[in-house]
């Protein structure tokens, strides 16, 4: 495995151009100093309640925890040719992604083309029957997009960008997003009037803009709703906090009722109209009458009113079926065969265990690779073999050869590291970055996205769920 991409020094003596100045405003500061400004940081989000529910986890009191996501004060710089080359590729992938949910639910000429094979998109879990012959206004199916970024050292010590991940059902993060940017303002205002820093504090305008604009064409004042799954959500603050930003109404399933095909919201002035929904729960919860018939989160009746056409679901139902593992191999194809393109982005080399040459190889170089679930998420459900050991890498090859079909197999990438301040100082940390991307009557983005750090030295996990942390996003305008 090669050295880490260093995002800030470019040799031991030499900081890369776009870091020169934060470097060496950075070199002037007090340990005790920035330890401060981080113990202020935590007092503010707590007392702004910025939390997020750990599954699983239990305090002393057997009761569910609630923890902050760790928030570190030194950025990710990004300069503008840079980012300016990401989005172009984050339009192009998910114009394209988009593309193949609606021809998954059309012609499937994907599948009759033998691109994709078939038993990869009919017999995934996240395929949705349901959902054949449905239009949706726009033919847009993800509205909103979170795709994962990671960057990896090649031989001449440059770095190259590649997705590692497409989250297109209900991703979150933005709002760490847009609270980290606040932190930082608050924190080090002296540090944005000697940069440019493009702005992100605009994103629930254009998340509410990309919303009302696929309402039902019928419509022209369209009432937004956000439905959340409640309070015990692990990402409840970001719906509370996205629709109140927004300026709608937060509803739970129970808020909503359908009548003649069209959905409702209870208020004290009688029932009102609701023409989107921005869901935060999954398919399976979205309608006892379609799905899981014991949900109690959903809206009886929602699928039958969105078939019809009388109300707008963002995401749409069977989104997932192209954000699973295992379709992930095939969207540079979708790219080339949809748009006519090669891919700006590139993806990360991915072997599928359902192959027997390539679950041959994987289990010969367990030790050496990534394993996922082809429907894991968080972090779990995944062996990192460099890190792993010897009775873990046995535990995976049974499971491997069990069910194969289950799994993906990557290269252990040696993801960038990053300058972050932790306990001995400032220390060298594996990075990711997960751009949002709105899809409405045009595909557009604020210039960069939520950072997410593995705080534990040597770890390439970013994730929240297992200990990682969050940094702000500086795109530098030229």
């Amino acid at each position: 495995m090669r050295p880490s991409f260093d995002e800030m020094q470019a040799s031991a003596d030499r900081v890369r151009d776009h870091y020169a100045t934060y470097a060496s405003w950075l070199a002037r500061q007090e340990g005790d100093a920035m330890r401060s400004r981080r113990e202020e940081a935590e007092v503010i989000f707590r007392r702004v309640g910025i939390t997020f529910a750990v599954y699983g986890a239990q305090d002393d009191d057997g009761a569910g925890t609630e923890r902050l996501i760790p928030f570190d004060l030194i950025p990710r710089v990004i300069p503008a040719h840079e980012w300016s080359e990401m989005e172009r590729g984050l339009r192009q992938r998910v114009t394209a992604l988009n593309r193949f949910v609606h021809d998954v639910y059309h012609e499937q000429e994907i599948v009759r083309a033998g691109i994709v094979p078939a038993e990869q998109v009919l017999a995934n879990a996240q395929y949705r029957p349901e959902m054949m012959g449905v239009d949706v206004p726009g033919g847009v199916y993800s509205h909103i997009a979170g795709i994962d970024i990671v960057r990896a050292a090649n031989a001449d010590g440059s770095g190259s960008y590649y997705v590692l991940e497409d989250n297109l059902r209900v991703p979150s993060g933005v709002s760490y997003m847009l609270e980290n940017r606040k932190m930082m303002m608050r924190l080090f205002p002296e540090l944005f009037a000697q940069h440019r820093v493009a702005p992100v504090a605009h994103y629930p305008d254009l998340l509410l803009e990309t919303l009302r604009a696929v309402a039902p064409a019928s419509v022209n004042e369209p009432l937004v709703v956000l439905l959340t799954p409640g309070m015990y959500n692990s990402a409840y603050f970001e719906h509370a906090f996205l629709a109140q930003q927004m300026g709608i109404e937060l509803v739970e399933g129970q808020d909503l009722f359908v009548k003649d095909n069209f959905v409702y919201m209870r208020t004290t002035r009688g029932p009102r109209r609701v023409d989107v929904i921005y869901r935060r729960l999954d398919d399976d919860f979205l309608d006892p009458l379609a799905f899981r018939p014991d949900s109690t989160l959903g809206c009886a009746g929602l699928l039958s009113a969105y078939r019809a056409g009388n109300v707008t679901l963002a995401n749409a139902i069977g989104t997932g079926v192209a954000d699973d593992k295992s379709i992930y191999p095939y969207v540079p194809k979708m790219i080339e065969f949809y748009l006519g393109e090669k891919p700006v982005l590139e993806n990360v080399p991915t072997r599928l265990c359902r192959d027997p040459d390539d679950l041959k190889y994987v289990l010969d170089h367990l030790s050496e690779l990534v394993v996922k679930e082809v429907h894991g998420a968080g972090g779990y459900g995944m062996l990192v073999g460099p890190a792993a050991t010897k009775q873990e890498i046995e535990d995976f090859r049974a499971a491997l050869l069990a069910r194969p079909g289950g799994y993906i197999a990557q290269p252990t990438l040696a993801l960038s590291t990053c300058p972050t301040f932790v306990e001995s100082g400032i220390a060298p940390r594996h990075i990711d970055l997960r751009p949002f991307v709105l899809s409405g009557r045009s595909v557009q983005m604020v210039p960069g996205g939520l950072t997410r750090v593995a705080l534990k030295q040597g770890s390439l996990v970013v994730n929240s769920s297992q200990g990682g942390g969050t940094k702000d996003t500086w795109v530098l305008e030229d």
